[in-house]
């Protein structure tokens, strides 16, 4: 078929103002930059014809060899992931259930999820006809009260792996215990948990029967792929209520070129050298809090611990700051010019926090820096008039 001369749309066509995304690979921001190898391999995927249902199985295989799980299969995103999960736990393999889902009025279909686990995607979950059962309470949950909540109409327990939720929650290695005494699988949402790079082994060794992980994240593959890793027999449970199929996951398809461009990223994110990314990131964030640190009513620190994955530069205000909260200062950086999105969500607007996995070159760098110190010292300015 012969290439057309038309010209491509391109973003600003559209009239699209483009951002430089200094807040972290979320969704709504696009994610992540796909890696070379990623495209690359799209590219190559984009030239064939294949069987789905063949190419879901061997890259599946591939997977799993490359980080290191029992089995592995591809999901339209972590969220995918999660709707699969559910599905798998009601219908595991039979094929009147899996094409009956999402009416599960007549099967059980009850997930236990502790209280302190409940979140803002967890209705995913719900999507295959699932309903949740809370476990615990604001404050956490014990291992007596998630045992006490199990019945016979119980088809798995939910999983949250999430800094802020720990204190207080039943472990993992716990949870899954209590899971596989009464026969049904954990569950686990690790969407986010990447880097360190153990985690893709350590959920399942802790007893996950199934974990999700973000394709388009940190991996910096196609930013809507997932990973889904478990034991053989639940990973085969879920490819089956997944897509291609005909199921509930239907309209979750994932395209051959997303397929071998995920495995492209996966193969260069596990061979990376972890400690000298981390000192690159770091070097990265200590150049953003030189420029603001001796601003009145601030404090700007590089933390990298269990909430931020790679080093980050959190700018924080403290008693001292009059100004408007990081809300507001999140909302002038993206007004201003060039366009900078940094996070604020989870300080709750105490904070201002820039990640460095989508910077693309020190000059945007530099512009992140300059940007974030000029609305800093106008804001500061602001409480003394």
């Amino acid at each position: 078929m012969p290439s057309s001369k038309l010209k491509s749309p391109t973003i600003t066509d559209l009239g699209v103002t483009p951002i430089i995304q200094a807040g972290g690979p979320n969704t709504k921001h696009s994610g992540s930059r796909p890696r070379p190898e990623t495209l690359a391999a799209m590219e190559e995927a984009s030239k064939q014809f294949v069987n789905m249902d063949e190419l879901l199985i061997a890259a599946g295989e591939e997977l799993a060899k490359l980080v290191g799980s029992e089995a592995a299969t591809i999901t339209s995103g972590a969220s995918g992931g999660l709707v699969v999960q559910a599905a798998a736990a009601i219908a595991k393999d039979d094929p009147d259930l899996i094409k009956k889902l999402p009416l599960t009025d007549d099967v059980p279909h009850t997930l236990i999820i502790q209280k302190k686990h409940r979140f803002i995607y967890d209705h995913l979950y719900l999507a295959p006809g699932a309903r949740f059962r809370e476990a615990g309470d604001d404050k956490g949950c014990t291992p007596e009260q998630m045992e006490d909540a199990i019945d016979d109409q119980v088809v798995g327990i939910v999983y949250l792996e999430s800094s802020n939720r720990k204190e207080g929650a039943v472990p993992l290695p716990v949870a899954a215990e209590i899971a596989h005494r009464h026969g049904i699988p954990l569950l686990c949402d690790g969407a986010s948990m990447l880097p360190p790079r153990i985690h893709l082994k350590q959920y399942l060794q802790e007893g996950s029967d199934l974990v999700s992980f973000s394709g388009g994240k940190a991996i910096r593959g196609p930013q809507s792929t997932g990973l889904l890793l478990g034991s053989k027999e639940w990973v085969e449970y879920a490819r089956l209520n997944n897509a291609p199929n005909a199921t509930v996951a239907r309209a979750q398809k994932v395209s051959k070129e997303e397929i071998l461009g995920l495995l492209a990223a996966v193969k260069v994110f596990v061979s990376e050298d972890e400690v000298a990314e981390t000192a690159r990131y770091k070097k990265m964030m200590n150049l953003v809090v030189d420029q603001v640190a001796e601003i009145p009513g601030v404090t700007a620190e590089v933390i990298h611990n269990y909430d931020h994955y790679i080093p980050h530069a959190v700018i924080s205000f403290g008693p001292k700051w009059k100004g408007p909260d990081g809300m507001e200062i999140q909302r002038r950086m993206m007004a201003g010019s060039p366009r900078v999105y940094v996070a604020a969500g989870l300080y709750k607007g105490t904070a201002v926090v820039v990640d460095g996995l989508n910077i693309q070159n020190d000059e945007e760098l530099q512009a992140v820096a300059r940007r974030l110190r000029e609305e800093l010292l106008k804001a500061s300015q602001e409480r003394r008039r």
